[in-house]
C-alpha cells in the first residue's frame, strides 16, 4: 500500500525583525495592545518593502532548499510542485513556476493554491491525492508569504497590519511502501464563501476594478479596497467554531482520539484562538505548538513553519501522531491528521 510521509521539511524567515515597540512608531498602538489582542510580540518582514529580490517565491525557495536537503534528495528528484499562497510575486503567473525555475527542476507541473490561512492544508492534502493514486512520487508542498509589501501602516490599517508576518516553510511529500513509515492517515476541505467579504482585500479583480482604474482615478481608489479588510470579532466567533469540528471530523475519520494524538499544530491566527481551542479540548501545553508569539500571521506559511520548528526543537519524532488545522478568509478550513 502507498503511503504518503514526510521525508524533509524546512522553512526560512527574513533577517529584518519587527517588534510591537518598532509599529507604535509608526500608528497609535503599543505592546500591551498588540499582545493582548492577538498573542503576538514580534514578526519578520523583508527589510525592504519594495525589495524585488526577497519575494514571496524566493522566500519558498529558500524554505524548499532546506526541505530537499533534509529528504537527502536534489532538486532532480521533486516531480511536482504545489505552491499556496495569497501574496504571489505576480498577479500571475503564480509562485510555482518561479519556484521551479529557481530550484533549477525538470519541467515538471507546478500548482498555486489560493486559500489564503487554509492554504497549507488545501496543499498538502491535494498532494496527498497525487501520492496515493500513484500519479507523482516526491511532491514538494510550500506555504509562503510576504505582507510586509501590502499592509497599510496607519491607524486606520492597524486592526490588521499590526497581525501579519513574512515567511516560508516547505516540506518533501512521498510516495512509500514502507510499514514502518509515517503516512497521512486522514484529511478534510471545508469553505462558506457567503462570508467573502469579511477577510479580504478587494482590488484589484473583476469586481472592483483593474488597474486602468488606479491610473484614471486614483483618487477614487480608497484603502479599503487595496488593503486587507478583516471583520475581526466576526472571524474569532466562526474560528473557533470550524476549528473544533474539523479537528474531530479528522480524527474520527482516522479512528483516533484527542487522547491518542501526540501534537497539534494550528495555524497561527491568533493566540487567543488556539488557546480556546487547547482548552476546549483539554490539551495539555507539550501536545500545542505556538509561535506567533516570534513570527506574526504568516497565513499559508504558518503551519510548515511550526511543523519545522516543531520538530527541530524535537517536540515531534518519528511515529508521532500529529494534527494540522487551519481557519481563514474565504472562509475556508480544514485538517490533515498523519504520523509523522
Amino acid at each position: 500500500m502507498i503511503k504518503s510521509t514526510i521525508k524533509g521539511i524546512g522553512f526560512h524567515v527574513p533577517d529584518n525583525i519587527v517588534t510591537n515597540d518598532d509599529l507604535s512608531k509608526l500608528m497609535t498602538t503599543n505592546d500591551e495592545w498588540i499582545t493582548e489582542r492577538t498573542g503576538i510580540k514580534e514578526r519578520h518582514h523583508r527589510k525592504n518593502r519594495n525589495d524585488s529580490q526577497e519575494t514571496t517565491a524566493y522566500l519558498g525557495f529558500k524554505a524548499a532548499e532546506k526541505a530537499i536537503e533534509k529528504a537527502g534528495m536534489t532538486a532532480q528528484d521533486i516531480d511536482y510542485i504545489v505552491f499556496a499562497t495569497l501574496s504571489p510575486d505576480y498577479y500571475f503567473p503564480g509562485c510555482g513556476v518561479l519556484l521551479q525555475e529557481m530550484l533549477g527542476c525538470d519541467t515538471i507541473g507546478a500548482l498555486d493554491v489560493r486559500n489564503q490561512c487554509s492554504g497549507f492544508v488545501y496543499a498538502m492534502s491535494v498532494a496527498n491525492a497525487f501520492i496515493k493514486s500513484g500519479t507523482y512520487k516526491n511532491i514538494l508542498v510550500v506555504g509562503a508569504e510576504v505582507h510586509s509589501f501590502g499592509l497599510d501602516f496607519s491607524d486606520e490599517g492597524r486592526g490588521v497590519s499590526v497581525i501579519f508576518g513574512d515567511g516560508a516553510g516547505a516540506i518533501v511529500l512521498s510516495a512509500t511502501e514502507d510499514e514502518n513509515a509515517g503516512d497521512v492517515l486522514a484529511v478534510n476541505m471545508h469553505s462558506e464563501g457567503k462570508y467573502a467579504d469579511e477577510l479580504c482585500t478587494q482590488f484589484p479583480g473583476s469586481k472592483y476594478g483593474w488597474s486602468d482604474r488606479m491610473r484614471k482615478e486614483p483618487e477614487n481608489v480608497t484603502n479599503k479596497e487595496v488593503y486587507p479588510i478583516m471583520n475581526g470579532n466576526f472571524v474569532f466567533k466562526h474560528a473557533v467554531t470550524r476549528f473544533p469540528e474539523t479537528m474531530q471530523e479528522a480524527l474520527n475519520k482516522a479512528g483516533k482520539t484527542i487522547e491518542d494524538l501526540d501534537m497539534f499544530i494550528p495555524h497561527q491566527a491568533n493566540l487567543r484562538i488556539a488557546q480556546f481551542v487547547q482548552q476546549k479540548f483539554g490539551l495539555p501545553d507539550e501536545k500545542i505548538h505556538n509561535n506567533i508569539q516570534k513570527y506574526g500571521n504568516t497565513t499559508a506559511a504558518s503551519i510548515p513553519i511550526a511543523l519545522s520548528e516543531a520538530i527541530e526543537e524535537g517536540k515531534i519524532k518519528r511515529g508521532d501522531l500529529v494534527l494540522l488545522s487551519a481557519f481563514g478568509s474565504g472562509f475556508t478550513w480544514g485538517s490533515v491528521l498523519f504520523e509523522y
